[in-house]
């Protein structure tokens, strides 16, 4: 009799162990908003990835005194250095490719664009809880790099 208790409590802990290494992996997916407030971003499945695209926009048009000149045009993406991409509107522009899920509510080896800065940067996405995100953009090492939270 013990050693049926001791099978069923071994398949037990494997059924617990499977699926905590195998789930979680889409708890990220849905809309995000950044940490300043000015975009929503939705995360979603892509190939065998994670991606994420910028979905709302607090203005989405540029103010009347903006110093690029283009007062009440929707928002482009002007910071790009490929100057042959600077037209493109931020609304609905990918900035972020190629998550994978480690584990332990962390996603890795992705990449981050910053529309802000005309910048992309190595990335690493931590879910904190169901409602905050930490993302970790850096160059090279995490080590250098900036953290900001988003929430839902």
């Amino acid at each position: 009799m013990t050693k049926k208790i001791w099978i069923i409590m071994l398949l037990g802990i494997i059924v617990l162990l499977a699926g905590t290494s195998w789930g979680g992996s889409e708890d990220i997916l849905g809309t995000w908003k950044n940490e300043d407030g000015k975009a929503k971003i939705e995360i979603y499945p892509c190939d065998a990835h994670y991606c994420g695209k910028i979905s709302w926009l607090g203005r989405p048009e540029y103010p009347a005194d903006d110093p690029g000149g283009m007062p009440g045009l929707p928002r482009v993406d002007r910071k790009n250095p490929d100057q042959a991409l600077r037209n493109r509107h931020l609304l609905g522009l990918q900035i972020m490719d190629g998550f994978s899920y480690k584990g332990d509510n962390t996603w890795d080896k992705g990449r981050i664009y910053d529309p802000e800065s005309g910048k992309t940067y190595q990335s690493k996405i931590t879910l904190v809880s169901s409602h905050q995100l930490k993302i970790r953009g850096f160059v090279g090492i995490p080590l250098f790099g900036r953290t900001t939270s988003w929430t839902r």
